[in-house]
């Protein structure tokens, strides 16, 4: 199979991901992934694994862990979901020794097209027998390719593979596996539709990642009473320690840099270059996840812990993109995310009038996403990535009533008309949908994208 077949014969596959509508509990089957991962020899099982869910933050945070695990001299797989422009950002691996991105548009560790099409051709058999077995109906795209990255950080000996949920956390794919840490970010409303309407039924669904595993520490990050609640009793139950950033975990921050008291050590002069006060949150729990290893004797020294937090790089999260004029890239889609780029746009740049380019997906609270950019924005373009999740740009409008509003149909017309109307002074803030941001990304950099993952756009 070569590269481009491979590509379409996943492709093929269902997608929850661009499907805004869909039953939770009847279309996510962990019965129907572990059966198939049976028939692969169980790849998830030699892995040692870090497990991270939340609501905002989980990329960052599997980010920061990761590049911490390779600056202390780990091979560390990284698994991450929605890319930005090529799907095989998804599956990475951190080698030790490397010395950060080569380019701005290079994703470190990237899986090979190469490997990509041999392991797809060889997992393809098997997916076909269990797909015709199968009493639970056939697999996912999110769950074949999650099987890829297994057979994939196994076939490569990874000493330590960091995954990001993708939805949820109790029925998500990533589920099956048996970490050593698991990583809770901060939780919010996202997915009510099913995950539940109340914070506790968020958490709950959150908190699945954690189960009554022998020596499994979770770190969870300072959350909000009900979620706070809700995985303390998680942990409870399965007997599972539990640390929490702000009471055994606490950071702080002052000129530029910030301090972290963890269970084992103080650490001082920490930076990130990630931009944002809830970068350096990210940045405590990711190295309270580090910690942690000590209870599997797994001991990360200081300084790997301070080079690696800088080190770390996580594209579209408040990147900068250009100066004179700002160009800012935000995947804000909830409004806890909303709210913490604001506060950065705030808090960091200086700039005349701010132009907001906007787009979510449908499912998305749209209404509360746009309140919390009404008064930030001097001019509004409302636009949709091309993903059949996306809201219609015309279905905002009325949310920025008394605004100068640009309606577009794609982010190549929104990319032209903001050009147009800003100044050297001014600021553009390209947010909501991580789709939006990866499309306008792939405009302003040369080869990100390619015409085979173009199949796989969102």
């Amino acid at each position: 199979m070569t590269y481009p077949e491979a590509v379409r014969y996943l492709g093929s596959f269902i997608n929850y991901e661009k499907i805004s509508s869909w039953p939770y509990k009847e279309s996510l089957k962990l019965e129907r992934f572990k059966n198939f991962l049976a028939s692969l020899d169980n790849p998830q099982n030699r892995l040692k694994c870090i497990h991270v869910a939340g609501t905002k933050g989980k990329g960052s945070t599997c980010a920061f862990i990761a590049h911490i695990l390779r600056q202390a001299g780990f091979k560390t797989g990284l698994y991450t979901s929605p890319h930005l422009n090529s799907f095989r950002e998804r599956i990475r691996i951190l080698r030790p020794g490397y010395g950060g991105l080569k380019s701005a548009d290079t994703f470190e560790g990237m899986i090979s097209r190469r490997d990509f099409a041999r392991i797809v051709t060889r997992l393809k058999p098997l997916i076909t027998g269990c797909n015709r077995r199968s009493e639970y109906g056939p697999l996912s795209f999110f769950e074949a390719y999650t099987a890829l990255a297994f057979a994939y950080f196994k076939e490569q000996k990874v000493d330590f593979a960091v995954l990001e949920t993708g939805l949820g956390g109790r029925l998500d794919a990533t589920s099956v596996c048996h970490p050593l840490v698991c990583a809770i970010t901060p939780i919010s409303y996202e997915h009510v539709d099913k995950l539940g309407d109340t914070l506790s039924q968020i958490a709950a669904e959150k908190a699945g990642i954690i189960k009554n595993i022998r020596g499994l520490v979770t770190v969870s990050a300072a959350q909000r009473r009900e979620a706070g609640e809700m995985i303390r009793a998680k942990c409870r139950r399965e007997r599972v320690k539990l640390y929490e950033v702000g009471r055994d975990i606490v950071y702080k921050h002052k000129n530029g840099s910030f301090s972290v008291r963890g269970r084992f050590n103080n650490y001082r002069g920490l930076k990130v270059r990630l931009l944002g006060r809830h970068q350096i949150a990210n940045a405590a729990l990711a190295l309270a996840a580090v910690e942690a290893l000590r209870f599997g004797n797994v001991n990360v020294e200081s300084d790997a812990i301070k080079e690696g937090l800088y080190n770390a790089v996580w594209p579209a999260r408040c990147e900068v993109i250009s100066r004179g004029p700002w160009i800012i890239l935000d995947g804000a889609q909830n409004i806890a995310s909303a709210l913490a780029i604001r506060k950065t746009v705030k808090d960091s740049f200086r700039y005349k009038k701010l132009i907001l380019i906007l787009g979510v997906s449908c499912d998305k609270d749209k209404k509360g996403i746009c309140r919390v950019f009404y008064d930030l924005a001097d001019k509004i373009i409302l636009t949709k990535a091309d993903n059949p999740r996306a809201a219609e740009p015309e279905d905002l409008s009325g949310y920025f009533k008394g605004k100068e509003i640009y309606i577009t149909s794609s982010v190549t017309e929104a990319k032209e008309i903001a050009v147009q109307l800003a100044r050297k002074d001014d600021f553009i803030l390209v947010c909501g949908s991580l789709f939006v941001a990866g499309e306008f990304r792939a405009l302003c950099k040369s080869g990100v994208n390619s015409k085979d993952d173009k199949i796989f756009s969102r």
